[in-house]
C-alpha cells in the first residue's frame, strides 16, 4: 500500500507540473513579447522534448531502475519550471519548455513502469487510479496557478515556489517508489522480438493514440466549439473542459474496479463507446447544456483508455523473473505522444475546410476506433501467449 501511495503522489506531481505552468501562458507570452504564432512555436518545445525522452527512457529505466529515473526526471522538471518563469526571450522559453517536456516525458514512462510493478505486487489493476492522481495533480496545479495570477505573482516567483514544493514532496515519497534498481543480476537480454515487430504493441499504441487525439481535441478546442457553435460566452465555455477533466478524474477512481470486474477489453470498449457518443453529442447538441454533458461523457469514457493501454503494454514485456516492460511502455507512450502533438493541428485543419462540428464528429469516430483496436489487441495477446515458448 505504501508503494501504491508513493506512485500515486508521483503521478500527481507530474500533473501538477503541467497544471502549474500552462495557465500562466498569457503572462509568459507577454514577458517574452511574442505574437500568438511565435508563442505557439515556442510551445512545441515541450512536445518535442516529451516525444524524444519517451523514445529513449525505456533503456534508461532498464539500466538504472524506475525509482532513479523518477527522482532524476522530477528534479530536472523542478529546475525547468523557474527557467520557464524567468525566460526573457522566445528562444530561452522554447529551450526551457524543451527541458521540461523531456523531463516530464521520462517521468511519464518511469512512473508508469513503477505503476506496473505495483500492479504485479498486488495482483490487481490499479493503473486507472494512479492516472487519477495525474488528473487531480493537474487540477491542483491549475488552481494554485490561478491563485498566484490573481495575487499578481510573476511567473518566475510562482513557478519557483511550485518547484520547491514539488521537491519537498518528492523527498518524502521517493524511497517508497518501486524499482530502486533492476532486480535481475544478469545484464538485460534483448528480447527476440523487439517492440516495433509486435502487433499487440502497435494495437495498444493505437488505443493510446486515439485516446490522446480525443483528449487533446477536448482540451484545445472544446471552449471554441461552445462559443462558435453553441453561442455561449467565453467564461461559460471554459467549463466545458473543466467538466471533461473532472469527469475523467472521477471516472479513473472507478476505472480499476471496472477493469478488475469486467476485464480490460470490455472496460476499454464500453468507455470508448461512451466517449464517442459524448463527443458526437457535443458536436451536434441542439442546446448548449447538451454540449457540456457531451464533454463530461467524453472525459468519463476516455478515463481508462490511456492507463489500461499502458498497463497492458507493461504486462506484455514481463520477463520470467517478474521484471520487464520498460521498452514496451516507452514504445506505446512515444506513439501516444504523437497524438498530443499532431491531433490539435489536425482538428484545426478539418475545421478550416469544413466546420468545428465536423471536426468533433471526426474526433468521436477516432474515439470509437478504440473498440476494434481493443478487441484486436486482446486477440493478438492470446496469439502471443500460444506462441511464446517458440518465438520469445
Amino acid at each position: 500500500m505504501r508503494d501504491r501511495t508513493a506512485v500515486f503522489v508521483v503521478f500527481a506531481l507530474n500533473g501538477a507540473a503541467l497544471g502549474s505552468w500552462a495557465p500562466r501562458t498569457p503572462a509568459l507570452s507577454e514577458r517574452v513579447n511574442a505574437s500568438p504564432g511565435v508563442f505557439g512555436l515556442a510551445l512545441l518545445g515541450a512536445s518535442v522534448g516529451m516525444l524524444i525522452a519517451a523514445s529513449v527512457s525505456g533503456r534508461l529505466i532498464e539500466r538504472h531502475g524506475a525509482r532513479a529515473v523518477v527522482a532524476g526526471s522530477t528534479i530536472i522538471a523542478c529546475a525547468a519550471l523557474p527557467m520557464i518563469g524567468f525566460s526573457t526571450s522566445v528562444i530561452l522559453l522554447a529551450g526551457a519548455l524543451f527541458v521540461l517536456g523531456a523531463s516530464v516525458g521520462a517521468l511519464d514512462v518511469a512512473m508508469n513502469v513503477a505503476g506496473v510493478e505495483v500492479e504485479r505486487r498486488s495482483g490487481r489493476a490499479v493503473m486507472p487510479v494512479l492516472h487519477a492522481g495525474f488528473s487531480f495533480g493537474a487540477l491542483a496545479g491549475s488552481i494554485a496557478a490561478g491563485f498566484a495570477a490573481s495575487h499578481q505573482w510573476s511567473p518566475g516567483r510562482h513557478l519557483t515556489v511550485a518547484a520547491l514544493a514539488a521537491l519537498v514532496v518528492l523527498a518524502f515519497v521517493v524511497v517508497a517508489v518501486p524499482g530502486a534498481r533492476p532486480e535481475h543480476a544478469e545484464p538485460v537480454e534483448k528480447p527476440r522480438v523487439p517492440p516495433i515487430k509486435r502487433p499487440v504493441l502497435w494495437l495498444l499504441a493505437a488505443i493510446a493514440l486515439f485516446s490522446a487525439i480525443a483528449e487533446g481535441a477536448s482540451s484545445d478546442w472544446s471552449a471554441l466549439l461552445m462559443t462558435s457553435v453553441h453561442g455561449v460566452g467565453d467564461g461559460a465555455a471554459a467549463f466545458a473542459y473543466s467538466g471533461f477533466a473532472l469527469a475523467m478524474a472521477l471516472a479513473r477512481l472507478a476505472g480499476a474496479w471496472l477493469q478488475n470486474r469486467f476485464g480490460a477489453t470490455r472496460a476499454l470498449a464500453v468507455g470508448a463507446g461512451i466517449a464517442a457518443a459524448g463527443l458526437v453529442l457535443a458536436a451536434l447538441a441542439p442546446l448548449p447544456v447538451f454540449g457540456f454533458v457531451g464533454f463530461a461523457l467524453a472525459g468519463a469514457g476516455l478515463a481508462a483508455a490511456f492507463p489500461i493501454a499502458l498497463s497492458l503494454a507493461g504486462a506484455s514485456g514481463k520477463r520470467a523473473d517478474g521484471t520487464g516492460g520498460e521498452r514496451e511502455l516507452a514504445f506505446v507512450t512515444a506513439i501516444a505522444y504523437t497524438g498530443f502533438l499532431a491531433g490539435p493541428p489536425l482538428i484545426g485543419g478539418i475545421a478550416q475546410v469544413t466546420s468545428l462540428s465536423v471536426s468533433f464528429l471526426f474526433v468521436g469516430l477516432t474515439a470509437a476506433l478504440i473498440v476494434p483496436s481493443a478487441v484486436a489487441a486482446a486477440r493478438a495477446r492470446k496469439r502471443e501467449e500460444v506462441s511464446e515458448p517458440v518465438t520469445r
